[in-house]
């Protein structure tokens, strides 16, 4: 017997997009929370506050974290990383480990499909960068969405 499927109730679940209104300047070789990301484009069920996405509704989350990077103007980037954290712990990365040359800026994603509770999990972004002066830039190349793939 095949469960019955309520078409209407799909695509209504949780969504957001949102991006720092500010550049950052983080310590080099170390993964740091993008924050403030402050500014939203959409936040469809009240979630994301504090540079933090916390769902209200359980279920699998398709989680994108997408980083803009400036390199400092030396033309070698050396790693560079995007990564989603899941309640504090790190859950997810990509990282370019061959370094990034002859370019004086970047972009790096991480994606990923995460389980949240619908109470108390939370996910966060971070970023790496080994330059000596890492900048993660503002406005649209840094970008962090999700949405509600499917309920629990």
């Amino acid at each position: 017997m095949t469960a019955a499927v309520n078409l209407a109730a799909l695509g209504n679940g949780p969504a957001f997009s949102a991006y720092p209104s500010a550049d950052q300047t983080p310590s080099a070789s170390t993964w740091t929370k993008v924050s403030p990301i402050d500014t939203e484009y959409f936040d469809t069920n009240n979630n994301f506050a504090s540079s933090r996405f916390t769902p209200t509704v359980a279920g699998y989350y398709m989680i994108i974290a997408q980083l803009g990077l400036d390199y400092g103007g030396s033309y070698n980037a050396g790693v560079i990383g995007a990564a989603i954290y899941k309640n504090g712990s790190l859950y997810a990365w990509n990282r370019n480990t061959s370094g990034v040359t002859a370019y004086l800026f970047g972009i790096i994603t991480c994606t990923t499909l995460v389980y949240l509770n619908g109470s108390t999990d939370y996910i966060e972004m971070y970023g790496y960068n080994a330059n000596a002066s890492p900048v993660f830039k503002a406005g649209g190349q840094t970008l962090f969405s999700g949405y509600l793939a499917r309920s629990a």
